[in-house]
């Protein structure tokens, strides 16, 4: 992880345009290190024991992809010159961070509630895209010849749409095109996005969230409802026994 932070210091100040003989050094050597740890792992591991792991493959892959920076100290061919711009792949390597995360409380139920979320929610989230799909499209047809740039192809138009719905640039939106049209046509414009609003962002997405979260905690709201349920038998079942008891 030192050696991975150090190589992404170095690569932010080389495409800084900061470098000399003492970054270029460093940058080698982390190369290298990263080269002599695939090696020794093909020793240990062996090359099938090595490629059948996840992460190796990935760290495989990068390494492979950084070797031209090194070639070019050595042989300073224009392609391999041209190839180790792919040395800042190797920053993904630093995606090794995340495996941190198993270490937090409950990452796993978290993790199982989110994909399953994912699922249950797939048709709602469908169903709002075809809404955003729907409203850019009359807004493409619209608004095409007064704002090209945000409603003069439907992506434009998709896009200038997902803003709305996130809050992002609702108002700059309507107020470009209504500082080209009339009065009367502005007031209409500025009406139509305020409309859009209401029914993407505050209600739509609003509707989607909480669907969302939903599903998130219905294991928990389903362990709940158990626990009651079987609270409320024993609470039956005692009060017919008291029942019992009294009558005899």
């Amino acid at each position: 992880m030192a050696i991975i932070l150090l190589n992404s210091v170095i690569i932010f100040l080389q495409e800084c345009n900061i470098s000399n003989v003492f970054i270029n050094t460093l940058d080698i050597l982390c190369t290298l290190i990263f080269l002599v740890e695939m090696i020794v792992k093909h020793i240990v591991y062996g090359f099938k024991g090595y490629w059948t792991q996840g992460w190796n493959r990935l760290d495989g892959t990068l390494v492979i992809l950084s070797i031209p920076s090194v070639i070019a100290v050595v042989i300073p061919i224009s392609y391999a010159t041209s190839l180790s711009t792919l040395l800042i792949l190797r920053l993904l390597r630093i995606i090794r961070f995340f495996r941190i995360v198993h270490y937090f409380p409950n990452f796993g139920v978290i993790m199982k509630n989110f994909g399953k979320a994912i699922k249950d929610c797939v048709g709602v989230f469908a169903g709002f895209f075809v809404l955003i799909i729907i409203i850019a499209l009359i807004s493409c047809a619209i608004f095409k010849n007064t704002s090209p740039e945000y409603f003069g192809t439907p992506l434009d138009s998709i896009y200038s749409i997902f803003r709305i719905c996130t809050g992002e640039g609702w108002n700059e939106i309507p107020d470009a095109i209504a500082a080209q049209s009339t009065i009367f046509t502005a007031r209409l414009v500025r009406l139509y996005f305020c409309i859009l609003l209401i029914i993407c962002s505050i209600i739509g997405l609003s509707l989607v969230n909480s669907i969302f979260v939903d599903a998130m905690v219905s294991d928990n709201n389903n362990a709940l409802e158990k626990q009651v349920k079987e609270l409320t038998t024993k609470i039956d079942n005692l009060s017919k026994m008291i029942n019992n008891n009294s009558q005899k």
